[in-house]
């Protein structure tokens, strides 16, 4: 999925990672010593060798080239668990050494029924080295979550479901720039897909796409199909400026009980300091989860969306998250996962959205992921 937000909609989750820099210590050269010249020969003078040059203190180096096995808590990783979700995710890749890590996992699944911790783990040691993402001030970097959240829905408007699901405009082009998310509500729609509660609605636009089901006992998912063209507008520190939810409340279940709670004219007015506006295609309900940027199903607790800019699908990728500052957060999140998705809050070398899965519980953890983060990018070898 196109992640919008604190996603998109945001293994992200938004998870910890030390950024380290690699450099090489200047050395002197010792001057080749001259046989003595024959004692006929006048006396020639020694060159006097230029002072050797102070070397400059550098940063720290980084731990490139190195094992996995030195990243803090490999010991501790389900490597079984990471190998069968990068196996899935290295299809996406398209440099050479991935795709010849990613064919040597495959080989690894057809000859070895069942494929063992200890050989997942052999395979991530021997087939890849660790170099450190940095932040240019190195500081820690950001991790959220997202979640594919599942709401009910009605083919007809009432009192409650009184919010339209919007289709891609008549003529969209992406990059297009329309009208903002308070013009578009007001306009009358003409070709809803469904109905739902405003706030629902809202909180999926955020994540991207979500799972409806309608008084029928009927399921479908509502994709991305499209958006205004406006930048995305966390509403979660507006509301806390305004004194509407405390600071460190602002998780995503306590603004969703603020809006349902102040649903209506309220509600609309904190919503619309959000003007970015995603648009829905419906699509059948194949129980699974939904894709991700690259195209392909992501996994629950092993995805992540990150900045194209810095990273690249198909990408495995150590995160290392800990001590959250919101109401109801986990303590850490730490391993290993694959670059899969995107969102357009998801900028920067040390930022990840993390997919927490599908449902209610996904997102009640979800809403809670603000962490520090420090990655770690593993290098596919070449052979």
């Amino acid at each position: 999925m196109i992640r919008d937000g604190v996603r998109r909609r945001g293994l992200s989750a938004t998870a910890v990672l030390v950024g380290l820099t690699l450099t090489l210590a200047a050395c002197a050269t010792t001057p080749v010593a001259r046989p003595a010249p024959p004692e006929s020969a006048p006396a020639v003078p020694a060159p006097i060798p230029d002072p050797a040059p102070v070397p400059v203190p550098g940063p720290a180096p980084a731990p490139e080239g190195l094992s996995p096995a030195t990243l803090p808590g490999w010991n501790d990783e389900d490597h079984l668990a990471a190998f069968e979700a990068w196996a899935v995710g290295c299809t996406v890749a398209r440099d050479a050494a991935s795709r010849t890590q990613c064919d040597r996992a495959m080989l690894i699944k057809q000859t070895s029924r069942p494929v063992t911790p200890s050989m997942a783990r052999a395979f991530l040691e021997s087939g890849f080295t660790v170099v450190a993402a940095g932040t240019a001030d190195g500081r820690p970097g950001l991790l959220t979550s997202y979640f594919a959240p599942e709401y009910a829905a009605r083919r007809t408007p009432d009192a409650e479901f009184d919010m339209p699901v919007r289709p891609r405009p008549e003529g969209w082009t992406r990059g297009a720039v329309g009208a903002v998310r308070a013009e578009i509500e007001a306009a009358p729609p003409t070709d809803a897909l469904a109905w739902m509660r405003a706030e629902d609605l809202f909180f999926m636009q955020i994540q991207g796409s979500g799972y409806l089901t309608f008084e029928d006992g009927s399921t479908a998912r509502a994709a991305y199909a499209a958006d205004n063209g406006q930048p995305f507008t966390g509403i979660a520190r507006p509301m806390a400026d305004q004194g509407l939810l405390p600071a460190n409340g602002t998780s995503g279940e306590a603004i969703r009980a603020w809006l349902e709670a102040h649903r209506g004219p309220e509600a609309r007015a904190v919503m619309a300091l959000n003007p970015r506006y995603i648009f829905f295609a419906m699509d059948p309900d194949d129980g699974g989860q939904p894709n991700g940027a690259a195209g392909i199903p992501l996994t629950a607790r092993r995805s992540i969306a990150v900045d194209p800019a810095h990273w690249r699908y198909g990408d495995l990728v150590w995160i290392s998250a800990d001590g959250g500052n919101l109401v109801g957060a986990l303590a850490s999140y730490q391993g290993l996962v694959v670059a899969l998705d995107t969102g357009s809050a998801i900028r920067g070398p040390v930022r990840a959205d993390f997919y927490m899965g599908r449902g209610n519980a996904a997102g009640e953890e979800a809403g809670a992921v603000r962490h520090p983060l420090r990655m770690w990018r593993l290098v596919p070898r070449d052979r």
